[in-house]
């Protein structure tokens, strides 16, 4: 039996695939004047609804990045860096909900068990 229920098992699942979506928009930005970069993001959220809504447990849901086939440069890059940035402030607003709400589900089950 896990100390974690799904609940919770989904927020750190969500953690791992907003980190990786940072990381990703991170790189993205990074290749911003890179001829014929394309992006790629990571689309966490469906992943994981998915794969819950199949009986699949958040633990072993992978995230894979995909790179998205568009041109918004002359030399072929694909990357909009005013999109890109908005997305990474965006994600990063998210990331700090899934935390918080993860850190008190935990706070709560410290302070049932008595030991907080």
């Amino acid at each position: 039996m896990s100390l974690l229920d799904a609940t919770q098992n989904a927020l750190v699942a969500a953690m791992r695939g907003s980190e990786m979506q940072q990381t990703v928009l991170t790189n993205n930005l990074a290749n911003t004047d890179t001829p014929g970069f394309q992006p790629a993001s990571v689309n966490f959220q469906s992943t994981l609804a998915s794969a819950m809504q199949a009986g699949q447990s958040p633990t072993s849901v992978t995230f894979t990045p995909q790179t998205e086939a568009n041109v918004s440069t002359a030399d072929g890059n694909g990357v909009n860096a005013e999109q890109t940035s908005a997305d990474l402030a965006s994600n990063g607003l998210l990331y700090e909900d899934l935390t918080s709400v993860a850190a008190q589900r935990e706070q709560i089950l410290i302070s049932a068990i008595g030991t907080g």
